[in-house]
C-alpha cells in the first residue's frame, strides 16, 4: 500500500526561488547524460548533493523532486542525475543502462571535481542506489576526495533476489509496467527493434537477452552475480546510510543479513517496519519522511569534515 500511496501522492512544491540548469556530461565518446542542478539563491551553497533514481525513472520522479526540494531549502545546491537514456536522453546514448554501470556517474564526480565541486553527498533510489553504494566501494579509499556521503533507499542489494521477488506473481503489475517502459525506452536508443524485445515477459528474460549480453555479461545470472553492490559493501570506505522497509514488496528483507553491513563501520543500516518500496509516508507532516533523515544523515557527517578543515 505504502508503494503505491507513495508513488502518487500529489507532491505540490513551489520551486521558482531555484531555476533548474540542465546540462549534458559527456561520460564516454558517444554517450551523454544528462543533470538537472538547481541552487539555493544567492549562489552560495553548503555543499552539492546529487540524487540518482530507480529503475526506468528520471529527474522528474517524485522522490527526487521532494529530496531536491528539502536539499534546496536547506542550502544545498542538488543535482539530479539522469542514468544514462533517462530523462528523454535516449538518442544521446549507443547503450542500455544496467544496475551496476557506475561509469557515468564516476565521470560526472570527476567533472565536479575538476569544478570545485566535490566531494558530493549520493543519494540513490533503489537501482540508483545500488549504483552509488557500488561506485563507493569500487573506489575504496579512493572515494574521499569524490564522495562525502552515501545514502541508499529501499536499494536491491542482492539483483537476484530482487529480480526473482519482482517476478512473484503479486508483483506481476509492477512488473509488467517496468517492462513496457523498458521496451519502450530500448526501442527509442535504436539498439533495439519492438519486434527483438516482444518476446521478453519478465525482468530476468529481459536482462539474460538483452541487457546482460549489451556489457559483455553471458546473461542474467552473471550479470546479477557481478554487479549486486554487497559485494562492494565490505571497500566502502565513506559514511554510507541504507534505508529499508521491512515490508518493501519488491526486495526481500532478509538480504540485509550481511556480514559487511554488520562489520564495516562506514556502513550503517536503518530499517522501518513499513515503508515498502520508496514510499515512506509520515502521518503528519513533512509527510516525505525520508528526506528529512537523508538531510539529518548529510548534516551528521557533514560536521566532521567542517571540523578537520578549520
Amino acid at each position: 500500500m505504502l508503494t503505491v500511496l507513495g508513488n502518487f501522492w500529489p507532491r505540490r512544491l513551489d520551486m521558482r526561488r531555484y531555476p533548474v540548469e540542465s546540462r549534458f556530461y559527456r561520460t564516454e565518446p558517444d554517450v551523454q547524460v544528462l543533470v538537472e542542478t538547481q541552487r539555493p539563491p544567492g549562489g552560495s551553497a553548503r555543499g552539492e548533493i546529487i540524487l540518482v533514481h530507480g529503475l526506468e525513472g528520471s529527474s522528474d520522479a517524485g522522490y527526487m523532486r521532494t529530496m531536491a526540494k528539502t536539499g534546496l531549502d536547506a542550502g544545498y545546491a542538488v543535482n539530479r542525475f539522469n542514468i544514462r537514456t533517462c530523462g528523454g536522453t535516449e538518442h544521446l546514448s549507443n547503450t542500455l543502462y544496467h544496475a551496476g554501470l557506475t561509469g557515468d556517474l564516476r565521470s560526472v564526480l570527476g567533472q565536479f571535481r575538476d569544478q570545485g565541486r566535490a566531494p558530493v553527498h549520493l543519494v540513490g533510489y533503489s537501482l540508483g542506489g545500488n549504483q552509488v553504494l557500488k561506485l563507493a566501494g569500487e573506489l575504496g579509499e579512493e572515494a574521499r576526495p569524490l564522495i562525502a556521503s552515501v545514502c541508499a533507499i529501499s536499494t536491491p542489494i542482492d539483483l537476484a533476489a530482487g529480480a526473482r521477488r519482482l517476478g512473484q506473481f503479486s508483483n506481476r503489475v509492477y512488473e509488467r509496467r517496468f517492462l513496457k517502459r523498458m521496451r519502450s525506452r530500448v526501442v527509442a536508443t535504436g539498439r533495439f527493434t519492438a519486434r527483438q524485445i516482444k518476446g521478453a515477459s519478465s525482468i530476468y528474460e529481459f536482462d539474460d537477452r538483452f541487457t546482460g549480453p549489451s556489457f559483455g555479461f553471458r546473461g542474467a545470472d552473471h550479470y546479477y552475480e557481478t554487479q549486486s553492490s554487497q559485494l562492494f559493501l565490505e571497500r566502502i570506505r565513506v559514511p554510507a546510510l541504507l534505508i529499508q522497509a521491512k515490508d518493501d514488496i519488491f526486495i526481500p528483507f532478509e538480504i540485509f543479513d550481511h556480514p559487511a553491513i554488520r562489520t564495516n563501520p562506514h556502513v550503517r543500516l536503518l530499517v522501518t517496519e513499513k515503508g515498502g518500496h520508496l514510499g515512506f509516508l509520515s502521518r503528519t507532516r513533512p509527510r516525505f519522511w525520508t528526506d528529512q533523515v537523508v538531510l539529518e544523515w548529510i548534516e551528521t557527517v557533514r560536521a566532521p569534515h567542517e571540523m578537520a578543515a578549520r
